[in-house]
């Protein structure tokens, strides 16, 4: 295009051209931002929208019982060559870690990867390499399992087997290993407590749940140091027990395929006769109040507003879901209102946890400093307009259809779809329950919405937690109700 002109004319060209975008973004810069009051979020309603209620009958995982306990099951799917694995031990989770060693359940796990009696770590790490399979095992602060996890193609399948399986019956648990990893977990500790979010839970959680395992967020200094190689070789011996165990299988693999394996690399795990690990209630909380966890200097405030919920069989599940989706989902009212209308955060959103143990529901946000109080304000004004006024038809048939639509593309892959039914296991649910979920959510209505946010979202239900900058927000936090305040250790600051 320049060809015949000199360097130095296209070099002028070149400045000018800058120069006048440089002058329009100066322009558009320099320009009076919009009245946020001024501004309304319009949803054109372009899109075409299908009125029909999914219609699905989930392909069926083929299940058996082994004589030492575990229960099997296999989803074929075998367009693509890889098959995944899941082994679910009930009981080896950080619900049953002793009162003294929070954080037991959840290194025993992490170091049960640190090498067997026959493979140390750098071994595992370059034969999953070698095969490109991945590996893991976890157990989470308030989980109620233990749960080793591996997939590969097909035909590598058989050596990620034999190294999942030999992690979950021959650690060793190095002790030098477990030196590295405590260090590691140390810092880690003084790490998290410059995150707000990391200090909103940890209260919210405190409050919502007191001394209850659902509550735990992180282990302590004084716990990791009580955790010896000892105690993760008892909690191994104890709790990974096939007595209750799930293993399932997603892929290309039959039942009869799976059984030959399984019985081949666990049929001598033993069985222990323990009885089946059971769960308690939390208690219920206190009165509701606001507690701020001061954050000396910052530029925003942590919102979060919630209280608790359900176990997963409650009979209000759907209805809860179908309003949460409304106030708190993708594009719902409160990502309209506080981000789109207001400009008030980059993003909120809400949802709620249900377990064999009653969860909780909160909504959750950070935004400027200076505009805490209107933020907060209009957060609880749109939880209280869910409990008080029924949602217009086409807003609530819209955030069906987005849940219906959300569970049809979480069905693309043979492990999703397993892990519906290994909830299932989990929950006891009904054996048609997927097949019938989207006639469910299309069969809530309105009025059952409005009930459920009535009753889980009670303004004497509701606990407001913030992490900010004190000085600038106490204030605005006394309005609300009660206030408490705590430094980033979890303090009381009279």
């Amino acid at each position: 295009m320049f060809k015949g002109r000199s360097s130095t004319a296209f070099a002028i060209m070149a400045g000018l051209l800058m120069a006048a975008v440089l002058t329009q973004i100066s322009l558009s810069q320099t320009a009076a931002p919009p009245n946020a009051a001024d501004t309304k979020m319009v949803l054109k309603g372009k899109a075409p929208v299908s009125r029909d209620v999914l219609k699905i009958k989930l392909p069926k995982p083929q299940e058996a019982d082994l004589a030492n306990g575990i229960h099997l099951m296999v989803l074929e799917e075998h367009r693509l060559p890889q098959i995944s694995v899941q082994i679910i031990v009930p009981g080896a989770g950080g619900y049953y870690d002793p009162a003294g060693q929070i954080g037991l359940a959840q290194y025993t796990a992490q170091m049960m990867r640190e090498g067997t009696t026959t493979r140390t770590t750098l071994q595992i790490a370059q034969e999953l390499e070698t095969i490109s399979a991945n590996l893991g095992v976890t157990a989470g602060l308030s989980s109620m399992n233990g749960t080793v996890t591996a997939g590969a193609l097909t035909e590598n399948f058989d050596r990620v087997f034999d190294v999942a399986t030999d992690v979950l019956l021959n650690p060793v648990f190095p002790a030098d290993e477990w030196d590295r990893a405590k260090a590691r977990a140390k810092a880690g500790l003084q790490q998290q407590r410059t995150s707000p979010n990391f200090l909103a839970t940890e209260v919210y959680n405190r409050i919502l749940y007191g001394d209850h395992p659902a509550g735990r967020i992180t282990a302590t200094a004084a716990s990791i140091d009580s955790i010896k190689r000892d105690e993760m070789v008892n909690f191994h011996r104890a709790h990974y027990t096939p007595d209750y165990a799930l293993v399932a299988f997603a892929g290309d693999i039959t039942l009869a395929e799976a059984r030959k394996k399984v019985e081949a690399k666990l049929g001598g795990w033993k069985k222990s006769g323990a009885a089946k690990p059971s769960v308690t209630q939390p208690p219920a909380p206190g009165a509701p109040k606001v507690t701020l966890v001061a954050r000396p200097n910052s530029v925003q405030t942590l919102l979060m507003v919630g209280g608790p919920a359900m176990t997963r069989t409650d009979p209000d599940y759907e209805a809860l879901t179908v309003a949460n989706r409304v106030i708190g989902g993708v594009m719902g009212r409160l990502f309209r209102h506080l981000r789109e209308e207001k400009g008030y955060t980059y993003g909120i959103g809400s949802g709620f946890s249900a377990l064999k143990y009653r969860g909780d529901w909160s909504a959750s946000t950070s935004v400027r400093t200076s505009v805490t109080e209107e933020a907060l304000t209009d957060l609880l004004a749109e939880i209280a307009e869910m409990r008080d006024t029924v949602v217009p038809a086409s807003e609530f048939e819209d955030s069906k259809r987005a849940l219906i639509a959300t569970f049809a593309l979480s069905l693309e892959s043979a492990p999703a779809v397993l892990n519906f039914y290994v909830q299932s296991w989990t929950y006891g649910l009904p054996a048609d329950y997927w097949d019938t979920y989207s006639n469910r959510i299309s069969a809530v209505t309105a009025e059952q919405a409005r009930a459920a946010a009535k009753k889980y979202w009670d303004a004497a239900r509701l606990h407001i937690v913030a992490v900010g900058d004190a000085p600038q927000i106490s204030a605005i936090l006394k309005k609300k109700g009660t206030l408490e305040v705590f430094d980033a250790d979890g303090k009381p600051i009279p």
